[in-house]
């Protein structure tokens, strides 16, 4: 993300929680007033979130803000959005620390999170060798950054031990079968998909190539909790908390999800995978 755009987002999140100062209310009764969650006035207040249109319209509204305020925050988010396409200096000199963030801080706060991929798998269920190589194909990636965000991405994944959270993730059979490295490392992050499927706290579903979609996939996508969705394209991470187009990516997922095998079936097709993966790291393969 720019330096202008951080900036920018630093000071529309300021300027909202001067407001809300003002108006003598807590982020809690804010967010309530609103219909928003809590952590999306944080987030927004703290410059880590860039509100849609209809989610900054609640909080003027909640705030009771006069015309000349309205417009003032409104201008301001215009103006974050109008930094949206500056070159990401952080990401052109190689620190990739700062990838995943937005996913970071929505996901830890959520005690209910639901993913889709089709392409890549889950970051929280990435090996730290899968995830290397997902970071070393970002321009200019230099072995230090890669690092970092390496340890990072393995950090967040303590999350999938803790009590009281539930994790749901759906994946494609293809997101299996496209593999970075080698068959080795195929197997050892297969090997860590059974390990996971294990776990009380999560749910693990593959749609197996030999079922159709039910709709085509164009990106993956996380639901944390059933307030925001996280959208993962080539451009990053973009927080959707507009609540029918939320709505929209929960219908989605469930379509996914009925269509996905879980429990005995999908422990089997992993195994068949590990197979397959075997027979390729065979001298006679190679």
């Amino acid at each position: 993300m720019g330096s202008e755009r951080r900036e920018r987002m630093r000071a529309l999140g300021a300027r909202l929680r001067g407001l809300r100062a003002d108006a003598g209310l807590t982020g809690a009764v804010l967010a309530q007033r609103a219909g928003v969650g809590q952590p999306t006035v944080s987030k927004v207040e703290n410059g880590r979130m860039v509100p849609s249109v209809d989610v900054l319209g609640r909080l003027s509204r909640a705030l009771d803000l006069d015309e000349v305020s309205s417009r003032e925050v409104h201008d301001l988010l215009v103006a974050v959005e109008a930094a949206a396409d500056e070159p990401d200096t952080d990401e052109a000199s190689g620190d990739l620390a700062s990838v995943g963030v937005v996913l970071d801080d929505v996901v830890r706060s959520a005690r209910l999170i639901r993913s889709f991929q089709c392409v890549v798998l889950p970051a929280m269920l990435q090996s730290a060798e899968y995830a290397r190589h997902v970071f070393d194909s970002a321009r200019n990636a230099s072995p230090e950054a890669v690092g970092r965000a390496v340890a990072a991405r393995v950090e967040r994944q303590s999350l999938l031990y803790e009590p009281g959270r539930e994790s749901v993730f759906v994946l494609t059979e293809a997101v299996l079968r496209t593999w970075p490295g080698s068959p080795a490392l195929m197997l050892a992050q297969v090997d860590r998909l059974l390990a996971v499927e294990s776990l009380s706290t999560v749910r693990l579903g593959v749609i197996p190539w030999r079922r159709p979609v039910p709709v085509m996939p164009r990106h993956g996508f996380t639901l944390c909790d059933r307030e925001t969705a996280v959208v993962e394209s080539l451009r990053g991470e973009r927080v959707v908390d507009d609540v029918p187009q939320v709505a929209a990516y929960e219908d989605l997922f469930s379509r996914f999800e009925e269509a996905a095998v879980f429990g005995s079936e999908v422990r089997e097709l992993l195994l068949q995978v590990m197979t397959d993966f075997r027979d390729l790291d065979t001298p006679a393969a190679r």
